[in-house]
């Protein structure tokens, strides 16, 4: 009995040992399996910075024409054509509500200079310098030269502060039907230098550019007015808007026709030039002088005329604003939101490159 006790005891310890020897040896591959490295896949980089990182899907009050957007502290604003120039406001970017008009009484003079107009002040472009906000607009008709772009000023866009006060600083410029452009859609733009400009311009001999003194933010008596975008032939173009990257001036314009519901034909093109008086030329070398300009945006089975654009840039980061006309809401003008990138050739697309 005590012999087979022995050698049950010899079985166990040969098991135990077994068992060690076996353990440690899965021990050890299982540590190899985590000691040896893994080749996880590259992270794709991404564009990081504070445009590209919203979802500019919109949702509240989206009606809007011509809008132009920029922003004070932590809520974007934008302007838009409209009675007395309508104001949306959004926190997030995302979520616009109305809160109001630039003139609840519009000047006295307006009507007067303009009699033919309606009470709706055109395309609003927003400027920031030293310390106040310059909004610069059109007063007009529809169809006629007879236009005046006219200024009106704030130390603040946040109506609840006890600054707040549009001042009315009158008349920029003015075209008649003398002359051989429209003095409507205004943009202003800082050159490398730090000088100012303004373009404007629709239809008639195009867009055009003056110099715009600091002092006044009003062009000089004697100011050269630069042809710098036209269409020989079919003169449908106008709603210039110009920034700088890249070493270029790059000028953002709107081709065909606006203001026809989902008929509308509107279309976003761009050319660049490396002076911002010029020349423009596009993507094909093709000056926009002679109607040149590479395709940004155009209409989709859903959205007609996609036009009067303008562009917000922060840091490396930029964003195109439009209105476009939605086919499936009785044609309403709608405020639309883009991510705006630049390909490897410096040139500004809606598709994101390939990181």
């Amino acid at each position: 009995m005590g012999t087979w006790l022995y050698r049950v005891w010899d079985w166990v310890k040969f098991w135990l040992l077994f068992g060690a020897v076996t353990g440690l040896l899965a021990a050890s591959l299982a540590g190899c399996v985590r000691t040896t490295p893994i080749l996880a896949p590259t992270p794709t980089p991404t564009y990081t910075g504070e445009l590209y990182d919203i979802d500019w899907t919109l949702s509240g009050d989206l009606e809007a024409h011509d809008p132009v957007i920029i922003r004070q502290g932590d809520a974007w604003y934008v302007f838009t054509t409209g009675v007395g120039i309508n104001i949306k406001r959004s926190l997030d970017g995302q979520q616009w509500q109305n809160i109001g008009r630039v003139f609840e009484t519009q000047p006295a003079w307006h009507k007067q200079m303009i009699p033919q107009n309606d009470g709706n002040l055109w395309a609003p472009d927003i400027f920031y310098h030293q310390g106040k906000y310059y909004l610069y607009y059109a007063v007009s008709s529809f169809g006629s030269n007879v236009s005046v772009i006219a200024l009106a000023t704030n130390t603040t866009l946040d109506p609840q502060d006890p600054r707040y006060a549009w001042v009315d600083e009158g008349i920029v410029i003015q075209s008649g039907k003398g002359d051989n452009y429209n003095a409507i859609d205004p943009n202003v733009a800082r050159d490398r230098e730090g000088n100012l400009w303004l373009s404007f311009g629709s239809f008639w001999s195009g867009i055009k550019l003056v110099a715009l003194d600091p002092a006044t933010m009003k062009p000089p008596a004697d100011v050269t007015l630069h042809a710098i975008a036209a269409r020989p032939g079919s003169t449908a173009i106008e709603a210039p808007f110009i920034v700088e990257r890249n070493g270029y001036y790059y000028l953002f314009v709107s081709f065909d026709f606006c203001c026809r519901s989902i008929l509308s034909t509107y279309n976003i093109v761009v050319g660049r030039a490396q002076a911002i008086t010029g020349p423009y030329v596009d993507r094909d070398g093709k000056s926009m002088l002679q109607g040149g300009g590479t395709l940004i945006l155009d209409g989709d089975a859903r959205w007609a005329g996609p036009g009067h654009n303008a562009v917000y840039q922060r840091g490396h980061s930029a964003i195109l604003v439009n209105h476009a006309y939605d086919k499936q809401n009785g044609g309403r003008p709608t405020l639309q939101i883009h991510p705006l990138y630049w390909d490897a050739e410096g040139w500004p697309t809606l598709a994101r490159p390939e990181e």
